[in-house]
Formats: structure tokens, sequence, C-alpha cells
């Protein structure tokens, strides 16, 4: 369906140029005779939904009325969309040697053979004929257009500071649509500072990552983590609290950081009001393990369990069921230990073989979290899995 959408606009082009042709050309009846047939039978491969055969047509229709600059740059780009990146190339640098172009047309032309490179992972190449676009000072939509994909490039290139400062010559409205990315572009210049220790440069990062994207929960996680590094629990706790308000489904994360840091406080107390508070808000398993284990430490198992069981009713998982069978076995007899023993193996494969995030763009799963998808490439959409098998 994708490639019949994208065949439209070949469509489209082609039957503009003939129908052009048919009132500025008088002569010439059989070229406009064979144009004619390949333009149709190329419209009923298409309305067939036999895309491949409709290319063909269309091709030999484009050979036929050759100077139909549109259906080339439109037939191109189905090419690099269907990964024929050579063939795109080809019609692009084709197009490109033709004197007869506008300038309007040059540039989009270089534009796409720019994204050809991109597409192809010729790097170099994209990066220079993209800084040459951008010296001919194009008008506002593909200067635009160019520096979107210079930062893409960069971004590949691992270049997080050459990408920042081109953001940096946008406009605040040119911007829209890249905020997210330039964000996490601050938080990979401040890990690499905080392994440095250089804990003040990074923090500087972290918070112009937080105006590009005020719901960055990374950024605070890391502003986090250089606080906790330097044992500025209060500190610590601020920024970790602020993930509630981002982006609720990344609690979980901050769990282990916030017991840390009411500890080094001796403020246990406070943590498990604020588990309390966390779970009646927005519940999830791992939360209210953290309130089961504060109940555990306070008044022992049988409480603790009575909890687990009470909140299993309401929210199922397989983390929270596996916590509960733990606490049985702790207190059981021997015999009822040894039943226990063998469900809790089972059980414990069953969580072992599930993802513990996965990306909500793509679906891409896995146990680790990764701030960019490794199969999709979008930033921040990788997340904690939901429901029985997650939080």
């Amino acid at each position: 369906m994708s490639e019949y959408l994208f065949i439209i606009p070949l469509f489209i082009a082609i039957a503009a140029g003939w129908f052009l042709g048919r009132w500025q050309s008088r002569g010439k009846k059989s070229v406009k005779q064979s144009l004619q047939q390949e333009y149709f039978q190329g419209l009923d491969y298409l309305l067939s939904e036999n895309t491949d055969k409709a290319i063909e047509s269309f091709i030999r229709a484009l050979e036929i009325n050759s100077s139909t600059i549109p259906a080339h740059i439109a037939l191109a780009k189905l090419f690099r969309k269907k990964g024929d990146v050579d063939r795109a190339i080809q019609i692009h640098q084709s197009l490109l040697a033709r004197s007869d172009l506008s300038r309007h047309d040059f540039l989009r032309i270089q534009m796409a053979l720019a994204r050809d490179y991109f597409a192809v992972g010729l790097l170099d190449r994209a990066e220079n004929l993209l800084l040459e676009i951008k010296a001919q000072r194009p008008g506002a939509d593909i200067h635009q257009k160019v520096m979107s994909l210079l930062i893409r490039l960069y971004e590949k290139e691992q270049e997080w500071q050459q990408a920042l400062d081109l953001a940096n010559q946008l406009m605040k409205s040119e911007l829209q649509g890249l905020e997210v990315e330039l964000s996490h572009y601050c938080c990979e210049l401040a890990e690499d500072l905080i392994q440095q220790q250089r804990y003040r440069h990074a923090a500087e990062k972290l918070r112009v990552a937080l105006t590009y994207d005020k719901s960055a929960v990374r950024a605070s996680l890391l502003l986090a983590d250089i606080a906790i590094k330097q044992q500025d629990w209060k500190t610590a706790i601020k920024e970790l609290k602020r993930v509630a308000d981002q982006d609720t489904v990344y609690l979980s994360v901050t769990i282990k950081r916030l017991k840390q840091c009411y500890t080094e406080l001796n403020q246990l107390t406070e943590f498990e009001r604020l588990m309390q508070h966390w779970l009646n808000k927005s519940p999830s398993t791992t939360v209210m393990l953290a309130v089961a284990d504060c109940i555990l430490e306070r008044d022992g198992a049988y409480p603790a369990g009575a909890f687990i069981t009470d909140q299993l009713k309401q929210r199922p998982s397989i983390k929270g069921f596996n916590q509960l069978i733990d606490l049985y076995i702790a207190h059981a007899s021997k015999g009822a230990n040894e039943s226990l023993m063998v469900l809790r193996g089972l059980t414990g494969q069953l969580e072992l073989s599930k993802p513990v995030y996965n990306c909500q763009r793509c679906g891409f799963s896995g146990k680790s979290l990764h701030w960019q998808c490794p199969s999709c490439q979008n930033w921040g959409t990788t997340k904690p899995v939901l429901g029985l098998e997650g939080e």
C-alpha cells in the first residue's frame, strides 16, 4: 500500500507532461501515441496495484518524454523508498547535468541527491553537498531541510556538538520536530563529561537538554546521578521526583536511586510515604514492591505478603507473583518450601524470558533501556513494558 501511495505523484507528473505535450506538439504523432500507450498501460497496472509493472511503464513513458522534471524527481524518490538508491542517484545526477534547469529545480535536485547519499551511507558526500547548498543561500524552505538533514547526519557520525551548533543557527520555530533529538545530543555529551568527572560542565549540558525538552527523563536521571556521585542526596531526590511530572512510565527506573538517597539521609519513612503516593497516583509493580519492602522491614513477612497479595488481585504481574513466592519460601515449612522452589523456578524462567523494555514505535524489545532504539533509531521511544509481563 505504501508503494501505491508513493507512485501517485509520479503518475500525476507524467499525466501533466502528457497533456501539455498534446497541446504543445503538433508533429511527432508516433511519439505521442507511444507516450499515450505507455501512460495508459502504467495507469492500468497502477489501478491493479501491480506497482512493479506500473513503474516500468512509467519509466518507458519518461524515456519518451524526458523533459518532465517533476516526474523524474518523483520516480527517483520512489526508487529510494524501495531501497534502489543507486537508480535514484543516477536519475538525480542525470538531471543535474542538464543546462536548462531553473535555480529552484537545481537546488531541489541537489537536495534530493543529498538524501540519496545519506540513505546509502555516503555521509561525506551528503555533507559536502548539503554544505554546498547552504552556501548558495537557498529559500527558507530548502534551508530548513538542509539544516535538518545536516543535524541528522552529524547524529549518525555521533558529532553531537556539531549538531547542536547547527541547531543554534535555527529559529525556534524551525526546531519543531527536533527538540527530543537535540535534548538527547546534550545528554550524550553530558555522559562523556560525567565519565571524565567534569560534573559542572555535564550539569550545564543537561540543563540545556531540559530547555529543548522539558519532559527529558534522561536529563533528570543524569542530573540525579551527578548529585549522587557528589553525595548531594537532597538534590538527587529533587531531580528524581521530577521524573513523576515528566513521564510516570519511568518511575520504576528511579526507585533504586531514591532508596539509596533516603537511606543516606536516614529518612526511609519519607521514602515509603513517597512510594505510597506514587502507587496511588500511577500504579506500577516496581513501586508496589518498594512499598512491600518497606512493610517487610518494618512489620515482617506476613503483612508484606498480605499487601502484595491484595495488590496482585488488583494488578496481577509476574514480577509481583515471584516476589510473593520468595516471601513464602523464606518463611514456609520445609515440605512446602520444596514445592514452592519448583514453582519459583518455573515462574522465574518465565520472567527471565520476557523483555523489560520495548520501543513504542517499532516494537523492538530487550532487557536494557536504550535511549535511542537500536532498530528504528528513534530517540526516547523505548519504555518499560506494562501489564502482566512488566510494570
